[in-house]
């Protein structure tokens, strides 16, 4: 979980700049796919901290879905050892 948190964040970071300076972008399915697969922490800390997509629907919809999704993942393992 923490290594998928921090590449998902490492890579908003990096589209964040790619678009700051007009280049080649991530695809936005990719981004959207990191936080489904459980970087979704990662995900929102980058959209907060740099401002990325956040003016997106589908990521300020999605990214907090996924996040509260695994949460209740961990939580039902944790609660079932």
């Amino acid at each position: 979980m923490f290594v998928i948190n921090v590449v998902a964040f490492v890579l908003y970071a990096y589209d964040k700049h790619k678009a700051v300076y007009e280049l080649w972008r991530t695809p936005e399915a990719l981004l959207i796919t990191l936080a489904a697969c459980g970087g979704a922490y990662g995900a929102g800390m980058a959209m907060l901290l740099f401002r990325h997509k956040t003016k997106h629907l589908l990521f300020t919809i999605t990214v907090p879905i996924c996040f509260i999704i695994w949460m209740a993942i961990w939580i039902f393992m944790v609660l079932s050892l």
